[in-house]
């Protein structure tokens, strides 16, 4: 078999080492105009704040790819012609394939706003995107970020790290508005303000001003206001790649539509990761996945179907991580920004606003547990997906909480205070904390 995977993602990848194990005699190609070996994405951040160089985040040793038999071929693919069961590179090349693999992740989404694509003006996605950052942001004193999600906090705090100043513009009342409720978004703006980032909620970028040089000078928000600034990084999140199966048989909608085993339209062609959007989502699923643990799920669950073994993909419980400046974040299961009928949601918060907890649970009997946020705190993911998997009633996880703790050994506890506020919020589901040997619950 020849399977050509066009993306050396953690999608890519992950279903390249899993075929190369279920089909030994495969021949494997992947194809990526990005870079020729596969790094972690979610890692750029780092190397621009100097803590680790481009070779740290690379997974695999460069001897790898040949040591297992994989063909890494660095150029775009500019076109598929799925009759012929080939693809076009940009410089003309042509492979064939029995079996397609689309990888092609994300693309930065852009609106239409005058002066887009003036000098100084970028997404941060990948390995090139960091190149530019780092050409354009040296010695510059001015910075506007668009976006209040995970890459905004991000780019404001690699900017912070070299002393630009940094203006965030969000247009929801607060951050992430979409995700977090507000009280976790208020601990948030906390490390914004600690860390001298000013950010202007309610506002929006209407066009990008030019200096002589064709370079961004300031932005106009839609309030008027002019904020000067060198460098203007979007994050207005991303988008499925599409560039590939554009003018193809390959049915799209937001992304390349899959079946539960990640085939497309067109026999032969299947498509997994950040580009893939499911027909048939699961209940309270979205169709279209985009971050990291979801990727690699389904890189090794196409992979079992490409090897002739017909497998759906099941993404269980969801889960994410970040980091917010020194907050820490995870939420497990289903934590919307607004409260949900059938659903109540208990809110413990530190004095000094560095730790929160919230974990949401059904009002009707059976009171399972729904889902977590955890702020400056450790959550164990086997445990939390566990308790939202097999519906334990909020009493029992009060009570077991501790279980759940994953903070080093001399960290402070701070369960028994969580449980004496969920007894008194929640007085007819009051519990005994449970006293637990160990390295993680000691009270």
């Amino acid at each position: 078999m020849r399977l050509l995977i066009i993306g050396n993602g953690i999608t890519g990848v992950t279903a390249a080492l899993t075929v190369r194990r279920l089909q030994p005699a495969a021949r494997i190609t992947l194809v990526s105009g990005e870079s020729t070996h596969h790094y972690s994405r979610t890692a750029l951040m780092y190397v621009y704040l100097g803590h680790m160089r481009y070779a740290d985040i690379k997974p695999y040793e460069d001897w790898f790819w040949a040591e297992n038999r994989l063909e890494l071929v660095e150029a775009t693919a500019a076109s598929l012609d799925t009759q012929r069961q080939t693809v076009t590179l940009h410089d003309g090349r042509q492979l064939g394939y029995d079996k397609l693999l689309l990888a092609t992740g994300s693309v930065s989404r852009r609106a239409d706003w005058p002066g887009q694509d003036l000098l100084g003006v970028q997404g941060l996605y990948g390995l090139p995107d960091l190149a530019r950052m780092e050409r354009d942001t040296h010695g510059i004193g001015q910075a506007v970020v668009v976006g209040g999600g995970l890459i905004g906090v991000e780019l404001a705090e690699m900017l912070h790290s070299r002393g630009i100043s940094t203006t965030v513009l969000v247009r929801d009342a607060h951050y992430w508005g979409s995700v977090l409720p507000a009280p976790e978004a208020r601990l948030v703006d906390q490390q914004f303000a600690e860390h001298g980032v000013t950010v202007c909620y309610q506002t929006e970028l209407a066009e990008i001003l030019a200096d002589a040089q064709g370079r961004v000078r300031a932005v106009r928000t839609t309030a008027g206001e002019e904020l000067p600034c060198q460098w203007l990084g979007l994050a207005t999140g991303v988008t499925p790649n599409l560039s590939l199966v554009q003018d193809t048989a390959v049915e799209t909608d937001r992304g390349i539509l899959v079946d539960a085993q990640l085939q497309t339209s067109v026999p032969n062609v299947y498509a997994a990761g950040d580009c893939a959007q499911h027909r048939q989502p699961g209940p309270a699923e979205v169709p279209v996945e985009q971050l990291w643990y979801t990727g690699r799920m389904q890189g090794e669950t196409v992979a079992h179907t490409i090897c002739g073994q017909p497998t759906a993909y099941q993404r269980g419980v969801w889960f994410n991580s970040a980091k917010f400046f020194a907050l820490e974040y995870q939420t497990y299961g289903r934590v919307p920004a607004q409260a949900e009928a059938g659903t109540d949601s208990f809110y413990w918060e530190h004095p000094s606003g560095r730790q929160a907890l919230r974990i949401n649970f059904s009002s009707t009997p059976g009171f399972a547990v729904t889902g977590f946020n955890a702020l400056g705190l450790r959550l164990r993911h086997e445990v939390c997906a566990r308790w939202i998997s097999a519906q334990t009633p909020i009493r029992e996880v009060m009570a077991q909480l501790g279980a759940a703790n994953f903070d080093p050994e001399f960290y402070r506890q701070h369960e028994p205070d969580m449980v004496r506020q969920f007894n008194q919020q929640f007085p007819q589901h009051a519990t005994v904390l449970q006293r637990r040997k160990g390295l993680f619950a000691r009270f």
